[in-house]
């Protein structure tokens, strides 16, 4: 058995040294750990196939420990799967604080599970019922025959309710709860089948007919209440003194006890853990959820599950009363390896012991978010954790991870670019060098190209409808040299060098662009070192993949004196487009090579149209730093538009109308028009189901400050926005800023 739960600095330790740990109190045994080492606690998909219907993977989610947990006298260390921040860290710091009170104190006094037969056909409810409770002793026996060995271990068939409602057309209608005890399986197939096994026999009774044969997970005869005591001393921060944390925790429940708008969030953050425990343990989170809402709803008002209270000392009590059927047996646990563990890590000899372990968890992560509220808010602790969660997104080393995070929570630009910017400061000074101020590069062969935001047309562009568009002058420049041995490719964007893989090129991206353009220009069995820099980040919807072949093409045509014409630059640009993108419209190598203002069309060159423009005009790009995938994008849209040609046929017109119109507009200088019909053009785009929470976001924003039309730009599902600013270019860049997004200037 456990002897001490707490685990000093557990949170700062490798995962490797986090599983040692455990394994070493005896948390589980060293096989297991070395199943969580390698991967094979995960659930097989083979496995999974036959658990649901039409599988075609498994989904993973984060599975966590939180120690410090002190229940009815004994230690635990409690096993989690959730994806949310702060929750886990919450749960253990309050699990810290509870013990110096006694730890928490939790009773299950009994544990049972309603099935519900509902009998139609009734025309006296009362006479039925009378009936019914005259043979309820007989139907217990029947329903305990069924399930023999469920009645041999103590469990069973308990009692039988009967309840009589009158139903909305006026019949009525009377509703039998079969109380089961389940013992340690959750009981749900149980309930439904002693349901099913006794409605004929209620039927012939009642002279009614049953409809529904089911259980209820309104599970209130398996009601557990938890205790806990948090002195007082144990309450004060840097910042606010013990008996203010204690006073705004009691107010804030006070609140939910009255308001169902705070009650629904006071309530998911119990579930919070309650949820985490029930996945990790593999039990059915959703029957617990529903349940826990309806329970919370009984007395006619959704209201709070917990209660916190000052006691005679002074000190917070606080206590939650919820329904908790939960399992520790079943063929269903048993299949999936990772539930196995987290039964193996909460250690319960029973399904009440579980029960009332999640219920203890719900009140820990109550108190934390409680705690939180009503000190420094709940953001900081999310920030925090959520600046981590970036940092692993984008693959910051671990010799830089710790300062990343504190860097972009300071900066308060905790975004996937901050980050990336970051890791490039811890570099060497070698791996930041520029290329100018390198000798080697000095003879070397310079490409230039640039990149595109386009005003109007995407999507419709693929359907050989017009698009305008502007380039983004001088965005990307390679710079190719030969060398003895090996063939090289170093990206420099946003401060970052990416050393590019280039043995296994695949079918898309930089390598395979790389790969085609040498051998089209008959330098496969060369050598060279490439280097890229670029302005715009990749996947952003600005023509980078597009801009990187241009450069690279030009690049070996300086180099090698090739004399290639910008109709060749641009036809191989395009194909590389192909590898990219699949099905490219053609403006992205269009702009990227000519780099004119141009409102295109690929179903003619003549139909092609440069746009000669008094002035550059005023217009902010903003990039997410969420990355979008042109190929998924394009590929969405034409399946939803194979499924209704017609609407999206319409949708295509009015946007190659737009186009045209907006490209009148751009020539005279009309910002007015041209904005109004950039937010139409998002409208539609938004409805083809390209834009994204994060896009809405940046474009609401750049409206706020003053722009009179903003929009995405490029195939959407992440990327940029493009906004039309006369007058407040300013304002709407600097507001874009503040919100982290990457502001990208026309002009180098």
């Amino acid at each position: 058995m456990l002897t001490d739960s707490r685990i000093p600095g557990f949170y700062r330790l490798t995962i490797s040294a986090r599983i040692d740990a455990l394994a070493a109190l005896g948390v589980f045994s060293s096989q297991e750990a070395q199943a969580l080492q390698d991967g094979s606690h995960l659930l097989a998909v083979e496995t999974a196939d036959k658990m649901i219907e039409n599988v075609i993977g498994t989904f993973g989610l984060p599975f966590a420990v939180a120690p410090n947990f002190l229940i009815n006298g004994r230690e635990y260390v409690v096993p989690m799967v959730v994806e949310e921040p702060s929750i886990v860290a919450g749960v253990s710091g309050a699990a810290k604080i509870a013990r110096t009170g006694g730890g928490f104190r939790v009773e299950l006094k009994e544990s049972l599970l309603a099935g519900q037969i509902q009998l139609v056909d009734i025309v006296e409810p009362d006479a039925v019922i009378q009936t019914l409770v005259a043979n309820k002793e007989k139907l217990l026996q029947q329903a305990n025959t069924l399930q023999p060995r469920l009645f041999a271990r103590g469990g069973g068939a308990h009692d039988i309710e009967f309840f009589k409602y009158r139903l909305a057309d006026g019949q009525w209608t009377v509703v039998l709860h079969i109380l089961v005890d389940t013992c340690d399986a959750m009981g749900a197939n149980l309930v439904n089948s002693v349901c099913e096994s006794l409605a004929a026999a209620i039927e012939t009774l009642s002279g009614g007919r049953a409809v529904l044969r089911i259980l209820s997970n309104l599970a209130d005869r398996s009601l557990a209440e938890a205790h806990v005591v948090m002195p007082l001393a144990s309450l004060a921060t840097d910042s606010f003194a013990a008996e203010e944390v204690r006073d705004r925790i009691v107010v804030a429940t006070q609140l939910a006890e009255v308001d169902p708008y705070r009650a629904a969030t006071h309530n998911k953050g119990i579930m919070n853990g309650v949820d985490a425990v029930a996945i990790a343990t593999g039990n059915d989170w959703r029957a617990i959820e529903a349940g826990a809402h309806a329970f919370a709803v009984k007395k006619g008002v959704y209201r709070s599950l917990s209660r916190w209270s000052v006691a005679s000392n002074g000190d917070l009590v606080g206590s939650l009363q919820m329904p908790v059927k939960v399992g520790v047996v079943g063929g269903s646990l048993k299949a999936n390896p990772g539930v196995a563990l987290g039964l193996r890590i909460a250690a319960v000899s029973s399904a009440a012991e579980l029960a009332c372990m999640m219920v203890a968890v719900g009140l820990a992560q109550n108190f934390a978010a409680l705690r939180a509220l009503a000190t420094d808010g709940i953001q900081k602790g999310h920030m925090g954790l959520h600046a981590r969660s970036i940092a692993a997104s984008v693959g910051v080393p671990a010799e830089h991870f710790d300062a990343v995070v504190a860097k972009m929570i300071e900066s308060g630009d905790v975004k996937s670019w901050k980050a990336e910017a970051l890791v490039a400061e811890f570099r060497s000074d070698a791996g930041k060098e520029g290329a100018d101020s390198d000798s080697r590069w000095a003879d070397a062969g310079v490409g230039v190209a640039s990149g595109k935001v386009i005003l109007l047309g995407e999507h419709a562009a693929v359907y050989s409808k017009h698009v305008l568009a502007l380039p983004l002058s001088d965005a990307v420049t390679a710079r190719i040299m030969e060398q003895e041995s090996g063939t090289e490719l170093t990206l420099h964007e946003q401060d970052t060098v990416t050393e590019v893989e280039l043995s296994e090129p695949g079918d898309s991206g930089i390598a395979a662009a790389l790969s085609l353009i040498m051998r089209r220009l008959k330098v496969s069995g060369q050598c060279f070192s490439i280097r890229i820099e670029s302005r715009i980040p990749m996947a952003m919807g600005l023509g980078a993949s597009a801009s990187f072949a241009v450069a690279i093409i030009r690049g070996f045509d300086d180099l090698l004196k090739l004399g290639l014409h910008d109709r060749d630059v641009d036809q191989l640009a395009f194909d590389c487009e192909k590898l990219a993108h699949g099905t490219p419209s053609g403006i992205d190598n269009n702009l990227a090579t000519y780099g004119q203002p141009v409102l295109f069309s690929k179903s003619s060159a003549t139909r092609t149209k440069p746009i000669p423009l008094p002035e550059s005009p005023p217009v902010v790009v903003a990039a997410s730093g969420i990355r979008g995938s042109t190929l998924e994008q394009v590929a969405g849209v034409r399946a939803r538009h194979a499924r209704d040609p017609a609407l999206y046929d319409m949708i295509f017109n009015e946007i190659d109308e737009m186009s045209i119109a907006g490209a009148a507009a751009l020539r005279i200088g009309d910002y007015e028009t041209l904005g109004a019909l950039m937010n139409v053009c998002h409208g539609m785009l938004n409805a083809i189901e390209v834009s994204t929470p994060e896009l809405e976001k940046m474009i609401q924003i750049a409206r706020q400050h003053g722009a009179s039309g903003a929009k995405l730009t490029g195939a959407g599902g992440g990327g940029s926005i493009v906004a039309l600013c006369p007058g407040c270019e300013h304002e709407v860049s600097a507001a874009l800023r503040a919100a982290g997004y990457q502001i990208i200037r026309l002009q180098k």
